[in-house]
């Protein structure tokens, strides 16, 4: 199993994926709904990351 985790490594791909999609919202146009709706985004990117690690401990 640990092979398995280390060739995809998703815990440094849960990090990545949250950096990037911060980046992301920082380049859309700072609208009422665009900043209501980016926040919930970047807070469900990170949990993703989150949910992995604890799936993985639980094991």
């Amino acid at each position: 199993m640990k092979e398995i985790a280390k060739q995809y490594d998703l815990e440094e791909r849960t990090i990545i994926f949250a950096k990037n999609v911060r980046s992301f919202i920082k380049k859309i146009p700072r609208t009422i709904s665009n900043i209501e709706d980016g926040k919930q985004i970047i807070r469900s990117s990170g949990s993703v990351g989150a949910n992995y690690i604890e799936a993985n401990e639980a094991q």
